[in-house]
């Protein structure tokens, strides 16, 4: 699990994050939702580490990330997949060297060992074979996969996803759900995932915050969405025409 206890954040005069406590569950998809400016891919950097809060802490069961000396930062740092928003992958590289990045980087595996590994991910994935495309050789939705395989191939207790539906139809999306709440549940992974994808929320969304204006406006999973009564909620679900089109059906 991942805990956000009493997250501030400000840049200058302008405080970004009020408060934020909140805990992101282990083998649950844990989703930051809210409308843009409303403080989410702060979050999202202060709980991979990439910005420091202001005040507060982030506790990786039961390490600090913000008072984690250099050697802990770097252990942590093995354990945590990253699938990225435009999937990043590196266009000089083929499919199986993309994946085993992590593991050159990390790992003093043999090279042997190594492919095994990104093997088992891509068919993890449901991309066997396609080791040595290169990403410019596939669709973005095959992209987005093997950005996953990259994100698992170090065996990671947390996985962070930054929009990972961005730019992808509608059944992909889906695809690329499931995908991810699978590996969520197989590995027992604390997943936190930001996106703004109401589809996501209602298809995958087992434990959501509702961030506005910096401040936690609403928690809960997708079952009480369309029950709960409260305003800011309702305001953000509002904004989506499947949404309407979900409340107006039940009705």
């Amino acid at each position: 699990m991942i805990r956000a206890e009493s997250i501030y954040k400000e840049f200058g005069d302008q405080q970004v994050l009020k408060g934020i406590d909140f805990l992101f569950e282990a083998g649950k998809t844990n989703l930051v939702i809210g409308k843009s400016g409303s403080g989410k891919t702060v979050l999202l950097k202060i709980l991979v580490g990439l910005f420091k809060p202001s005040t507060g802490h982030v506790w990786y069961d039961n390490i600090d990330l913000v008072t984690a000396n250099k050697d802990t930062l770097r252990k942590l740092r093995m354990q945590v997949g990253m699938l990225f928003q435009g999937n990043a992958l590196f266009d000089s590289m083929n499919i199986e060297e993309n994946i085993r990045f992590p593991l050159d980087m990390f790992t003093t595996l043999t090279l042997k060992e190594k492919n095994k590994q990104v093997d088992f991910c891509l068919e993890r994935v449901s991309l066997p074979g396609i080791n040595q495309k290169y990403p410019s050789e596939i669709s973005g939705g095959m992209q987005k996969r093997v950005g996953i395989a990259r994100a698992i191939v170090l065996k990671p207790k947390y996985l962070f996803c930054d929009e990972p539906n961005s730019g992808l139809d509608p059944q992909t999306s889906i695809t690329i759900d499931e995908l991810i709440q699978d590996i969520t549940k197989d590995n027992n992974i604390t997943t936190v995932i930001n996106t703004h994808d109401m589809n996501s929320v209602m298809e995958i969304g087992e434990n959501i915050c509702l961030l506005e204006k910096g401040v936690l406006a609403w928690k809960g999973s997708k079952d009480q969405v369309l029950q709960d009564k409260n305003e800011t909620l309702h305001d953000f679900i509002f904004a989506s025409p499947f949404l309407q089109k979900l409340i107006e059906s039940n009705h």
